[in-house]
């Protein structure tokens, strides 16, 4: 990685032609090659740039810093570096990746620890109750000991109420749990899911993921 900070003007030759006059940016050098154009504003989107594969040169005009990146198709980013405030190079290493908060897995494990969010004397039978063609998520007794089938998701759409359909039709097959019912779970659920769930049976539930992971401070909220 290489991070310049300089007045700079940069012009793209290609399919097109594009012109940024002289001002003070960010230059990015990334390890993969890529080279772009920031300015001090617009989050992640630069204000030009080359992906890989590119060929970055070097050379020096007038007393100015020349970059010319070239792309295999034989477009070109020239960026005449004017007064350099910042030049900076490093190695990052191997990146982890992102790791996602809230991930079903997650949700569901929170909810398994906590089924007293569906009603009060809950109990879990097991998490991944298996079926013919999969496990379901959560299954649960209610305080009448009557089975309930829970489906999780971060986000409630239609092919979840489906899914869980499903399920609900292979353990209403065994005379050892049926009936079973299915409670719909979600911390977003679609106004198409939820017409569809209470068509066929199936009551929704919208779990907050903060509150379950004890971060929601009610003295805090507005309403």
């Amino acid at each position: 990685m290489r991070l310049v900070v300089a007045q700079c003007q940069v012009d793209y030759v290609g399919r097109l032609s594009a012109h940024l006059p002289m001002a003070r940016r960010l230059l990015l050098v990334k390890a993969d090659g890529s080279v772009s154009v920031h300015a001090d504003d617009r989050a992640y989107k630069p204000l030009n740039w080359m992906s890989p594969p590119c060929v970055l040169q070097e050379t020096h005009d007038e007393g100015n810093t020349v970059w010319e990146v070239t792309n295999k198709a034989g477009e070109r980013l020239i960026i005449r570096l004017g007064e350099i405030e910042h030049d900076w190079s490093g190695q990052f290493g191997p990146d982890p990746g992102l790791v996602k908060d809230g991930v079903e897995a997650h949700l569901q494990e929170l909810l398994a620890e906590q089924v007293h969010t569906f009603g009060e004397n809950w109990t879990l039978v097991r998490r991944e109750f298996p079926t013919a063609i999969g496990p379901v998520d959560l299954l649960c007794r209610d305080d009448s000991g009557a089975a309930i089938a829970v489906e999780v998701k971060r986000r409630g759409e239609i092919d979840g109420v489906e899914q869980l359909t499903r399920y609900l039709e292979l353990l209403n097959r065994d005379p050892l749990l049926a009936p079973v019912t299915g409670v719909f779970a979600a911390q977003e659920i679609k106004p198409q899911a939820r017409t569809l769930a209470q068509d066929r049976g199936i009551r929704c539930v919208v779990v907050d993921y903060d509150h379950l992971r004890g971060y929601d401070d009610v003295e805090s909220r507005l309403f």
